[in-house]
Formats: structure tokens, C-alpha cells, sequence
């Protein structure tokens, strides 16, 4: 991809995995070019983009650097937590029209998230976290079992071990280690009850859009599938307010944010992470199949400085939901076809069938949420429409794969 010169009044787009591809879509309609930064030269999204920088989103010196006088437009990140920090530290370099606000690097810890869980009144649980092993251990060894041990700063179920004894301890904290930036490790009691996720898109320090979400799990922690959900007004309006006051101590005014949540028995809800940014795992095209929303053109809106919120206006409002389809090997393997993806896509109920990955790409067990190879989304007036509707297409779309072995030292 020509990458010189670079383009004037740019949209710089933070990342470019199979998540930021409906940023550069957004673009382009809008007629407005795109630069996309990412370590990778294979970045999926690199063909969306009009120009491309092969640098580490998190080095917003480089990437400074390589921009030279060009001055983008706005800056924008999608779903990951890797370009937050540069978001802000370019946002302020540039002066540009919306500034990633620093008070939302709270969310990016999951201990120091605790704190402003606790700053707001929002029933908590019990919890350790320190860079030193034996400290998790030790103080981890008198908490309640079963324990939720992971990276402090890590995403995607990466580095996520369910500890039922203090004896499996060690080796889940060293587990969380490796997948750690800061080598920092929390231990967690493990709440009981409905899994659930909360996003918002608000405006003013209010939410314009809410969705609140179930999550059902494979692996262990890792998603399969994500459906909105019913709730009593009650509920839908004490979560909303809840996240809301979440999202103002951490300076988010306007903008998305989402929260992973457990719903107890006792009708408590246990804030269990925060995402102070665009939902992952296909989330927005969700919003679109429910409710009519844009939420992808309502970030790129005021990543311009511009009105966003006709974007997240609602023109209908039926149930959805995601299913995230992984490869069907416990091992690494190559993609060699898909099947019955053109039926899948004329199921009724069907919006979506998006594929990540393409014949002759490696895939890895589908053990956390970056190894998903495709996704359906399905909408309807119930939710048993909905779920009918993925199930018939799910039993359709089938990922034909062929066992590899890979080489020492690749990834």
C-alpha cells in the first residue's frame, strides 16, 4: 500500500484489525481518507485505509514522527485498549477536536477500577492484585474460593484462569503474568450469577444509547454468543445510572464505554471489568440490527468535531444477538474453506455473516476472544426468533480446517 505522502485532513485511525474495519468503511463514505496505524503488515484493515503506518499504536513518538507535517483531522481508536494512552497523548499534540480523556486510563487497571467502583457506591467484591507472585498468592489464599485470577491490564479472556484450590494458585498467577504488560496480577472472588455487559454512547454525561447484553460462554471465559437481554425498567434504569456515574469519574462526557457485569440473586450488580472505549466481538453491528444505530458513525462524528447524535437515534427496537464462530480444532490449524456461508446469509432473521479469516490463514483454537475466524448477527421481535435464526445459521456456516504444526518461535 502507497504510504507517501500521506494524506492531508485524515481520519488517523488507531489500529487495524478485523474490529476497526467499520471505522474505515465509515470513512469512506464519508469520502474522508483514512490513515491506519498498526505494528502488523498483514493488519487486516490495512486494504480499508488509504494509507498505512507499520508502527505500534502504543508509540505515539513514532508515529509522530512518521506523520511529520501532516496533521490529521481527528484521531480515533476502535475496539482495543492498546492506543488509548497514544489516543490522548495525539489528541493533545494535535489539538484535536476530541481528546481521549486520561481520567479513563482508570479503566485500563482492573485494581485501580476497583477504587472508582468503590468512589461511586457500587456494591464491590473481594480482591487482590500485585506484580509480586507470591504477594497474589499469599493474600489471594484468603479470599473465597473458587478465584478469577488475570493480567491486571489484559483483554480478550487472554491470561484468564476459574482457581478452585489455593493449591492451583501458583501456576494461574504465573499464567496472568505472561500475558501481563506491567507483569501485575489480580485474584478476584468469582461472582455468581447473570453475565452480563452494559454499553453506552453518551452525550452531555448521559446516555443517548444503552444496550444492555447476556453473555454466553465457551472455554472457560471465552464468548460464543452475546444477546441483548430484558430487564424490568427498574433494572435497565439502576445499571444505566450506575454505568453513567462509572463513566463521569473517569472523565468520559461523550463518547462510548462498556462495562462486563454480574447480575446476583440478591438483584446486586457487581461491576466485574470496564472497556472506556467502542465494544469488540462485532458489538456495534448488534446495535444496528436492534435498534437502527450507528454507533461507529457517531464515534467518527465526534472524532471530527461534529454532531453525533443523530446517528444514535433509534428506528426500531427488536432483540439481537452475535455468534462468534471459532475454528472446530483444539490445535492450530489452517483454514482450508468455509461452507454455507451464501445459505447462512439467506436465513430469515440473518443481518450479518462477516468472515475473519480466509482460506490458507493459520487459526488457533478458539480459547480466547482474538481467535475468533467469523461471526452472524441475527435480529427479531423475540428472542426465541432470534435464537432460532442463529442456530439454523450456525449449523450452516462451517469452517473446514486442517490440523498444522507450527514452527518454534512463531506466533
Amino acid at each position: 500500500m502507497p504510504c507517501d505522502p500521506l494524506p492531508q485532513n485524515a481520519l488517523l485511525v488507531l489500529g487495524a484489525s478485523e474490529e476497526h474495519i467499520p471505522l474505515y468503511e465509515e470513512a469512506r463514505r464519508r469520502g474522508m481518507p483514512t490513515i491506519a496505524v498498526d505494528m502488523r503488515a498483514d493488519a487486516p484493515a490495512f486494504p480499508f485505509a488509504d494509507a498505512a503506518l507499520e508502527i505500534s499504536t502504543r508509540d505515539a513518538d513514532a508515529i509522530v514522527d512518521a506523520l511529520g507535517d501532516v496533521r490529521p483531522a481527528g484521531i480515533v481508536g476502535g475496539a482495543s485498549d492498546a492506543a488509548l494512552a497514544t489516543w490522548h497523548t495525539l489528541g493533545v499534540r494535535y489539538d484535536a477536536p476530541y481528546v481521549y480523556p486520561k481520567d479513563a486510563f482508570a479503566g485500563l487497571d482492573k485494581a485501580a477500577f476497583h477504587s472508582v467502583v468503590a468512589s461511586c457506591g457500587i456494591a464491590d467484591y473481594g480482591w487482590v492484585a500485585s506484580s509480586d507472585p507470591d504477594e497474589v498468592v499469599a493474600k489471594a489464599a484468603g479470599l473465597p474460593f473458587p478465584l478469577v485470577v488475570k493480567p491486571v491490564d489484559g483483554s480478550g479472556s487472554k491470561g484468564v484462569t476459574l482457581v478452585a484450590h489455593p493449591d492451583d494458585l501458583p501456576a494461574a498467577v504465573a499464567h496472568a503474568r505472561v500475558c501481563s504488560p506491567s507483569q501485575t496480577v489480580i485474584a478476584e472472588e468469582f461472582v455468581e450469577g447473570r453475565q452480563l455487559t452494559i454499553d453506552l454512547f453518551l452525550r452531555g454525561g448521559r446516555s443517548m444509547m444503552t444496550c444492555v447484553k447476556e453473555l454466553e460462554f465457551v472455554a472457560g471465559f471465552v464468548v460464543r454468543r452475546i444477546g441483548t437481554v430484558q430487564l424490568s425498567p427498574e433494572e435497565h434504569d439502576h445499571l444505566e445510572a450506575s454505568a453513567e456515574r462509572l463513566c463521569r469519574v473517569m472523565g468520559i462526557v461523550d463518547g462510548p464505554a462498556n462495562f462486563d457485569l454480574v447480575l446476583g440473586a440478591d438483584g446486586q450488580a457487581r461491576i466485574i471489568e470496564a472497556n472506556p472505549r467502542l465494544s469488540g466481538d462485532s458489538i456495534p453491528r448488534l446495535h444496528a440490527a436492534a435498534y437502527g444505530v450507528n454507533v461507529v458513525g457517531a464515534l467518527v462524528a465526534l472524532t471530527l468535531g461534529e454532531p453525533f447524535g443523530g446517528h444514535l437515534l433509534p428506528t426500531r427496537n427488536e432483540h439481537a444477538a452475535v455468534e462468534l464462530v471459532g475454528s472446530p480444532l483444539v490445535t492450530d490449524g489452517e483454514l482450508v474453506a468455509w461452507d454455507g456461508v451464501v445459505a447462512a446469509r439467506n436465513v430469515p432473521g440473518i443481518t450479518d455473516v462477516v468472515l475473519y479469516a480466509e482460506p490458507g490463514d493459520l487459526v488457533r483454537p478458539h480459547d480466547q476472544s482474538g481467535h475468533k475466524i467469523g461471526m452472524v448477527v441475527a435480529a427479531g421481535p423475540s428472542v426465541a426468533d432470534v435464537s432460532l435464526a442463529l442456530e439454523t445459521a450456525g449449523a450452516l456456516v462451517r469452517p473446514i480446517v486442517r490440523p498444522v504444526t507450527v514452527a518454534k518461535g512463531e506466533s
